[in-house]
């Protein structure tokens, strides 16, 4: 190997990476080629930095077969992946297919989850609902008044709750209740995440106002019944469309092409993307929201991208 010896009695100090080296005064400061190098940096940029003047006696040894060294060494290095490329192949792909089984079972075990409530609750508010005017018409009096208002307000709520969900959505949940809903806007890890808990926190007015609506006869316990099972209808609602839609949590079948529940589930995607700072915050309505702020031209460009992609999954 050919070295080099460098000596000054009166030298500059400059600093190579982290390595301080000393050279005379005369020489180029630019000059790369009798300095040390890592022997696999061929293509190194070096930036000298001057630092202090000292007045010592320094020797530094300087090595000039750089290129040599580093030739070899990253031939034995590519000879190393070579031999070890079938190894990576094959941990690459197991990795991979431990990744789709995982999130196989996530979408199981949602799924699961989504269709045991879902029969639980449709079958526990269709028998509440014979039930309760059942007993309306014991002793062969119908009051139509009660039951016309109870339906009424069932229909409301199931429409004030878009409204209501829109306003939580901006105001709370991407406010003060970040914290919570933030782990929907990231990837999840595992079958649920902490923004399911606003999901059950919904569902704790429901069952109370039909618990009081279905123990008690009148107006005022039929209008409350009717309010309890407009939430229940709507929070079923929004779990298909949001989750498995929109999210793909669960599979959903043929509602996957309904024109308008496409333009639901496209408009909440850019919603995710942030591209008109978070609108739409509502989920049925979104589509209205993002016309309102120009938005009709990204929704469709999300609407062709989710076909094409539909598509592409049949193939």
């Amino acid at each position: 190997m050919a070295t080099g010896i460098s000596a000054a009695s009166t030298a500059a100090t400059y600093r190579i990476g982290r390595i301080a080296c000393f050279r005379p005064r005369n020489e180029s400061p630019t000059s790369t080629s009798n300095y040390l190098f890592h022997p696999l940096d061929r293509d190194l940029h070096i930036h000298i930095y001057p630092l202090r003047r000292k007045k010592n006696f320094a020797i530094c040894v300087l090595t000039n077969n750089r290129m040599e060294h580093g030739v070899e060494l990253e031939k034995r290095m590519d000879a190393v992946n070579l031999d070890h490329e079938p190894d990576n192949k094959v941990a690459t792909s197991g990795r991979v297919e431990e990744r789709l089984a995982k999130k196989k079972s996530e979408r199981t075990t949602y799924l699961i989850a989504a269709i045991l409530s879902s029969v639980g609750i449709t079958f526990m508010a269709i028998l509440a609902v014979y039930y309760r005017f059942s007993w309306q018409m014991e002793g062969g009096e119908v009051s139509f008044s009660e039951m016309f208002a109870t339906f009424s307000l069932a229909v409301g709520a199931a429409v004030g709750m878009e409204f209501w969900a829109r306003w939580a959505h901006r105001a709370l949940w991407h406010a003060s209740l970040w914290h919570m809903h933030e782990s929907h806007h990231k990837p999840r890890a595992g079958p649920f995440e902490l923004n399911d808990v606003f999901a059950i926190i919904n569902a704790f007015p429901a069952i109370a106002l039909l618990a009081y609506g279905f123990f008690h006869k009148g107006l005022v316990p039929g209008l409350c019944f009717g309010a309890g099972l407009g939430i229940t209808v709507f929070g079923m609602a929004y779990m298909f469309v949001h989750d498995g839609l929109v999210h793909r949590r669960f599979p959903v079948g043929p509602i996957a092409d309904v024109p308008y529940l496409r333009r639901v589930a496209a408009a909440h995607q850019l919603h995710h993307s942030e591209k008109f700072n978070g609108v739409p915050y509502g989920l049925f309505l979104g589509p209205k929201e993002l016309e309102e702020v120009g938005g009709l031209e990204q929704l469709e460009k999300e609407i062709q991208r989710r076909i094409k992609r539909s598509n592409n999954s049949l193939e």
